[in-house]
């Protein structure tokens, strides 16, 4: 069963920063493009960031040069790194990603989230 965990997220302060792990599991031929996102409370889903098969990264532009995204292909893992965080930060991240599966066809996949709170 082909499934994406993520992991990392925490409370912290203001400032702080914290880093937040996407794990691909399952059989699988290939990972394309794979995301972050983020849920705050009465708001929408909303992209974070990205990164392609390549390396080719984008961001939204409330996390520029505070987060960083990337990807070790080899142990099947998206990072997010997170610096200055900011209440405005506080919410649910999830990772997306557009997974092949072996004897499939590519399709999207969520993971189910991890919480980041950010006091002020």
């Amino acid at each position: 069963q082909v499934q994406l965990l993520e992991s990392g997220g925490g409370l912290v302060q203001a400032g702080g920063s914290l880093r937040l792990s996407c794990d691909v599991s399952g059989s699988i031929v290939g990972i394309n493009v794979v995301g972050w996102y983020r849920q705050a409370p009465g708001r929408q889903r909303e992209l974070v960031a990205q990164v392609s098969t390549g390396g080719r990264t984008t961001y939204a532009d409330f996390v520029k040069g505070r987060f960083t995204i990337s990807r070790d292909n080899a142990k099947n893992t998206v990072y997010l790194g997170m610096n200055s965080l900011s209440p405005e930060d506080t919410g649910v991240y999830y990772c997306n990603a557009v997974l092949i599966p072996v004897g499939g066809v590519p399709r999207i996949y969520w993971g189910q989230g991890t919480q980041v709170t950010v006091s002020s």
